[in-house]
């Protein structure tokens, strides 16, 4: 697929980063480093904060869509 303007590459690359195991990976790696094992309110507060940079990025994509 050719790159039809600055917009569809950040588009693109947006939807990339939600879908990618890569960074599956990495978020289940700091996720190990940040939240003990037992501990419910670290666990918590890191799944809440992995919702909501989702969610930013995908706000992002969203907001170029209509420049697509």
């Amino acid at each position: 697929m050719r790159a039809k303007s600055v917009p569809h590459v950040e588009y693109e690359v947006f939807n990339a980063l939600l879908d990618s195991d890569i960074i599956a990976e990495v978020v289940a790696q700091v996720k190990t480093m940040m939240v003990p094992a037992e501990d419910s309110v670290a666990e918590k507060r890191f799944d809440e904060g992995v919702k909501n940079a989702a969610q930013y990025i995908l706000n992002l994509a969203e907001r170029r869509l209509h420049r697509l």
